[in-house]
């Protein structure tokens, strides 16, 4: 089960090493198009539709109820070994109780942030789960020292993003990553289009590379100024050649930092959601990067803070001053230190299949 595009990613890949460890396995998935390509069976699209916040999912509530309805029914007949959740709290939260009532063991693969804010949700997951499979370090502490059996497994990204390599020079590129959702792309993009045409003025041979999402079409893009041009790619070659990367918060900015690109973080949404979020947000940053380094190494601009002017200053800050950048990019890839070891989707398989072999041989 998985309900965006980064958890339709990491569903897909231990979908991969379930097969991989166990040939015989048969998957059914909720995801997104990479969870289609390798599922024996495609239960439904929640991840293109683009869910995100607290007032959105409002206005697909029938599309929702649809496919919890079809879910219930699936557990209830079919009665899988397991149901794996990833990510994407708010809608696995309505599905695992369905799971409960048919016996079905339940694991959870990534976390919903429950540090980050919420963290009632504990107790809930505590009711339903067989096992947390954390990818942060401090999550299995936090979960066991809850009652929550959990294991790290480490984080997918590392299976993913490739060992960065010496940079000799700077390359004059910029990426601009304005998010994966339709509504990130039309809140982001103008505001990193904008800046770019700024920080270009002074830097006529400054590049942008403006990475796509798998789920939107290049006309979503809309008309690029000159010097950017649309690229997609799966291996990171060209966001590892990046002297700065102006992002969405999300799942980009970990990549970034994997790869020791220093960026500027962006983040806006609807000021409703804003405001139930600023209520209920109990951490000092959003930057994954920031959070796990434990102070700021990167710039966060969020809602009202997120205009092109300031984008373009904090992107100057960093492009104007290489000893900045270095001292960033140093920061960062301590980051990747912290996460493990690759094998993440392996670790978090033989963990599935482990505990549904034991969970079957309950009387």
């Amino acid at each position: 089960m998985a309900g965006d595009p980064s958890g339709d990613l990491h569903a897909s890949n231990l979908i991969k090493a379930l097969k991989s460890r166990d040939p015989s396995v048969r998957v059914a998935a909720v995801g997104g198009p990479m969870c289609r390509a390798v599922a024996d069976e495609f239960i439904g699209d929640l991840a293109s539709r683009g869910l995100t916040g607290f007032w959105e999912p409002a206005f697909n509530l029938g599309f929702l109820l649809k496919l919890a309805g079809r879910l219930k029914s699936f557990l209830a007949e079919r009665r899988p070994d397991a149901l794996v959740c990833v990510d994407y709290y708010g809608f696995n939260r309505r599905i695992l109780p369905y799971a409960k009532d048919a016996g079905i063991p339940a694991f959870y693969f990534i976390s919903p942030q429950v540090w980050a804010s919420r963290p009632g949700r504990i107790r809930a997951l505590k009711r339903f789960i067989q096992k947390m499979l954390v990818i942060f370090p401090f999550e299995e502490r936090l979960y066991r020292d809850s009652g929550v059996p959990a294991d790290f497994v480490g984080h997918p990204l590392l299976d993913l993003i490739p060992e960065p390599k010496p940079r000799a020079a700077a390359s004059n590129i910029v990426g601009l990553l304005p998010g994966s959702r339709s509504s990130e792309v039309r809140r982001h993009l103008p505001i990193f289009l904008e800046a770019f045409r700024a920080l270009r003025r002074d830097r006529p041979g400054l590049r942008g590379l403006l990475f796509a999402s798998p789920n939107q079409e290049d006309s979503a893009y809309g008309a690029l100024p000159e010097g950017v041009r649309i690229v997609r790619e799966q291996d990171y070659a060209l966001r590892s050649t990046l002297d700065l990367a102006v992002c969405s918060s999300g799942t980009a900015t970990l990549e970034n930092a994997l790869l020791g690109v220093p960026m500027v973080v962006v983040y806006k949404m609807s000021w409703p959601t804003y405001a139930v979020a600023r209520a209920l947000i109990n951490v000092k940053h959003i930057a994954m990067a920031n959070l796990l380094a434990g102070k700021t190494v990167v710039p966060e601009l969020i809602q009202r803070d997120a205009t092109a002017e300031r984008v373009a200053a904090e992107a100057a800050a960093f492009l104007d001053d290489p000893a900045r950048a270095e001292t960033a990019r140093a920061e960062l890839l301590k980051v990747r230190l912290s996460l493990g070891e690759p094998g993440a989707a392996d670790r978090a398989a033989a963990a599935v299949l482990a505990g549904a072999a034991q969970a079957a041989a309950r009387p």
